[in-house]
């Protein structure tokens, strides 16, 4: 299928024609249609297969067949500032051909400028909930003529604490308004959240509890017996010759400063990427990646579902997240297209727990790794391993010589442990 069978309008198709886009994405084919048709919908879908433009294209489409219409039509509603930025240049890209204003609202950013964006009726725009309920109630946004409203990455919303803000905006949409609801997983809370407020939807179910195979990806896994060794291994890997660009995912925000710091004394280029930054930083941080001028983002999770950035080779998960659907995402920043990516996780023994239940949720074992030099102190019985190549070494920085513990327990796998790659 073409996106000219979709009857799309020609400004729209010109657009896409412009981008080398000609064929839709799973998602794309099976929702377009579905939001062109006026329904409610809801639609899940692995990360990195298109979403936005799933409903990006029907929210243009809307403004283009009634242009006669003023003032707010379209609202999409995202959980975080990158998100809302990266559908922002969405809508601009895919709109470039028609008259279609739209605004991004998030927090982080002077309120003088969005305000002077508000004054000019913009007839979709794009927020975080926040930044989005403050201009509501100081009476800059009025929601009486949204036809559409979608809420984009709805279970992360729910993941953040954001569930008392979308219902407030959700009970302040006009009778009639058609919702489109779009998630990377369909968990019971956001099923739940769905029946709230949306009439008979129909339904797009392209991820199932994460068990679709991720098959550009090949997940790795390296066992590590503490802070130091992992931080070798990190460093190790950063130095790989395949390695393009990457993302290494931490924990908390220090932990991110200091692995970035870390990295950066020894000659990487690296940056970090967390919560407690200005926007504007973030912005340029984002930026200097997509131009190469660093090659290494070491992000806490607010960058796991707001990196729209092409040729990233690799994620790391230096901290293994706790919970499965984080995993999920945060590996679907590479392996994004047609291109394939490597996803390698540390773990720690402790982490176990949090392993075994990533495992169970995408439904297969992810292979374990070894690197000469650095192999863990204790014995990995019953684990598949598979020898890494080799690579140019150097002094180690990070904690020096390792003290590793002994006569531990090791873990007990299952021998028939394979790579695994899942389509994000």
């Amino acid at each position: 299928m073409s996106f000219e069978a979709l009857k799309l309008a020609p400004p729209i198709l010109k657009a896409l024609t412009k981008c080398g886009h000609d064929t839709p994405t799973p998602v794309q084919r099976e929702a377009i249609p579905r939001a062109l048709s006026g329904r409610d919908l809801i639609a899940s879908a692995n990360t990195g297969t298109g979403k936005t433009a799933a409903f990006v294209l029907p929210a243009l489409q809307k403004i283009f067949d009634d242009p006669s219409k003023k003032g707010l039509r379209v609202l999409v509603l995202t959980p975080t500032r990158e998100l809302a930025d990266q559908i922002s240049r969405a809508t601009s890209k895919y709109g470039r051909y028609m008259k279609a204003h739209s605004v991004a609202i998030y927090g982080g950013m002077p309120f003088g400028d969005q305000i002077r964006a508000l004054s000019q009726s913009p007839e979709m725009i794009i927020a975080t909930p926040g930044r989005l309920i403050d201009h509501i109630w100081r009476g800059r946004i009025n929601l009486s003529n949204v036809e559409l409203f979608v809420l984009d990455e709805a279970d992360r919303m729910l993941d953040m604490g954001f569930i008392d803000d979308v219902e407030f905006v959700s009970d302040a949409m006009p009778e009639g308004c058609q919702t489109l609801l779009f998630a990377a997983t369909m968990n019971p809370a956001t099923s739940k959240l769905a029946q709230k407020f949306m009439k008979d939807p129909d339904r797009v179910e392209l991820a199932r509890n994460g068990k679709i195979t991720h098959d550009k990806i090949e997940q790795r896994l390296h066992i590590t017996d503490n802070f130091q060794h992992k931080g070798q291994i990190l460093r190790h890997l950063c130095s790989g010759t395949d390695l393009n660009r990457a993302i290494v995912f931490s924990a908390t925000k220090k932990e991110a400063d200091t692995l970035a710091r870390e990295l950066r004394s020894e000659g990487f280029g690296v940056a970090a990427l967390h919560g407690d930054m200005t926007q504007t930083v973030r912005n340029r941080t984002m930026e200097n990646m997509r131009r190469g001028k660093i090659k290494i983002l070491v992000a806490t999770d607010v960058a796991a579902r707001g990196i729209d950035i092409t040729g990233i080779s690799h994620v790391i998960n230096f901290d293994l997240p706790r919970s499965a659907e984080d995993y999920v995402n945060r590996i679907g920043r590479t392996g994004r297209a047609s291109e394939s990516g490597v996803a390698i996780s540390l773990v720690s023994h402790a982490d176990f727990p949090y392993l075994e239940r990533i495992e169970r949720y995408i439904g297969q074992n992810l292979n374990v790794h070894v690197i000469p030099g650095l192999e863990p102190s204790r014995a990995l019985t019953g684990i598949k391993k598979t020898k890494a190549p080799s690579q140019k070494s150097g002094k180690p920085r990070f904690g020096g010589a390792r003290n590793r513990p002994t006569g531990q327990k090791s873990r007990n796998r299952s021998a028939n442990s394979n790579c695994g790659a899942s389509k994000k």
